[in-house]
């Protein structure tokens, strides 16, 4: 082999070595929204096929061949105007730990029929582990929900 070709192997085969090494955890927050399903107070829902997307009344493009989708379930309400504000999502390989809270509205809102608010995230099937806990707190680290993956 030339040198300039051993030179060229080398580099590739540390970047390779390198790249292997990279576990990048990209979990993203896909939509929020409300839903007219109601249940009972606050759900964190482990999503893995599109019947369980379709009962909790959110539609949203899930490759359930690839990834899976942790919904946050908060309410009911009967007033309008809550929402759900995230302000920050720490996946790692041990945990993902989000800080979210609900806002409610600022002018009271105005009756309506019972609704929840929701956030849903989307992970790769590579982040799913059984056992892996997912964490949802306040910005004041108050828990609001804490599950496991099934």
């Amino acid at each position: 082999m030339r040198p300039a070709t051993s030179t060229r192997w080398a580099c590739l085969l540390g970047a390779l070595l390198v790249l292997s090494g990279c576990r990048e955890l990209r979990v993203q927050a896909l939509q929020r929204g409300t839903t007219t399903v109601l249940g009972s107070g606050k759900e964190l829902v482990v999503v893995r096929d599109t019947a369980t997307l379709d009962r909790l009344g959110i539609k949203a493009p899930v490759h359930f061949r690839n990834e899976f989708a942790v919904v946050l379930l908060l309410g009911p309400h009967t007033q309008t105007g809550y929402r759900q504000i995230q302000e920050h999502l720490s996946p790692t390989l041990d945990r993902t730990h989000i800080v979210l809270f609900e806002e409610q509205p600022l002018d009271g809102g105005q009756p309506t029929r019972p609704y929840r608010t929701y956030t849903l995230w989307i992970a790769p099937n590579s982040l799913y582990r059984r056992g892996y806990p997912v964490r949802v707190v306040t910005p004041s680290n108050q828990p609001i929900m804490e599950t496991t993956l099934p």
